[in-house]
């Protein structure tokens, strides 16, 4: 037999629905304003897109690619083989060795001077680092290979980039 506190609990107000509209309401806006923003991309004449490689980006300024050491007015190299940019990396992939320049303007040079491209990350830090300028870090950005081995950029292959 239900109790008249069954029976109330039973009678329950009645529904107005303006907390689920609400609820629905709020969920459209954003929605909408999203297929708003779509639509408008869409719509867009510029393409967001380019077809590489027959067409080539050009780098912001200050991009940071390939890596090429220079040299001096004289034809020489100008790094000093001072260690520093292989210091300054957090990759740890400069190896340098180095040994007595024949020039009397400066003590050594280096005699290998090796990068391991798959190591870089191309943070800049190792021509930040270099007291002489010597190394670069170019916008070159198509660098392709088909070993790990032609990753690794010796002295030679650094100076004639």
């Amino acid at each position: 037999m239900a109790t008249h506190d069954d029976a109330s609990e039973k009678q329950q107000e009645p529904r107005t629905g303006t907390t689920e509209t609400r609820q629905k309401a709020s969920f459209a806006v954003p929605v909408v304003k999203g297929l708003a923003n779509t639509l408008a991309h869409i719509l867009r004449r510029e393409p967001n897109t380019i077809h590489y490689p027959e067409e080539k980006r050009t780098p912001y300024p200050g991009y940071r690619g390939e890596h090429r050491l220079k040299r001096d007015e004289l034809g020489r190299e100008k790094c000093t083989a001072c260690f520093l940019c292989a210091t300054a990396c957090p990759a740890f992939c400069i190896e340098i060795v180095a040994e007595e320049a024949p020039w009397g303007d400066r003590e050594k040079r280096p005699k290998i001077f090796n990068i391991d491209m798959m190591r870089c990350i191309y943070c800049g830090m190792c021509e930040e680092a270099c007291p002489c300028d010597a190394i670069e870090l170019t916008p070159v950005y198509n660098i392709p290979s088909r070993t790990r081995g032609e990753k690794i950029y010796d002295k030679k292959k650094l100076l004639s980039l």
